[in-house]
């Protein structure tokens, strides 16, 4: 699967979440649990907090970087459930795909009223002209 075909199938995980779970006001790691266990059952393969190296002028450092959610190896996902959405989740988001070299990142706050507005893509050298054209995104 392409990124933009993981994504389809991980927002569609998000929303039946979501709506299975009675919207906002849980916390940010039942999101997470039950995105993962929809997410395999469609088959897909995910890392759960998985630790990437962070390296500093060329020394690793102690602590590694975790990362919420990891689809089949291509995409990223930061899971939040905040009422109160910054702008800096989606360049944190930025960061993990540049220290990863994966192109495609989801940030997906279950704090909305509706899931599907507080899903946010972020991309990292990947095909714009495909991906827009994929529907419900920001």
């Amino acid at each position: 699967m392409t990124e933009n075909e993981l994504s389809k199938v991980i927002v569609e995980c998000a929303i039946e979440v979501h709506r299975i779970l009675g919207g906002p006001g849980l916390l940010e790691s039942v999101y997470e649990e039950a995105l993962v266990y929809e997410l395999e059952q469609r088959g897909l393969q995910v890392k759960r907090q998985a630790p990437v190296p962070v390296t500093y002028k060329g020394r690793i450092l102690g602590a590694p970087l975790r990362l919420d959610l990891q689809i089949n190896e291509r995409v990223l996902v930061d899971n939040k459930a905040t009422t109160a959405y910054n702008p800096i989740f989606e360049a944190q988001m930025l960061t993990y795909l540049r220290m990863t070299g994966l192109k495609l990142g989801l940030v997906i706050n279950s704090g909305e009223r509706y899931v599907k507005d507080g899903i946010h893509r972020v991309v990292n050298g990947l095909d714009l002209n495909v991906s827009s054209k994929l529907p419900g995104y920001r």
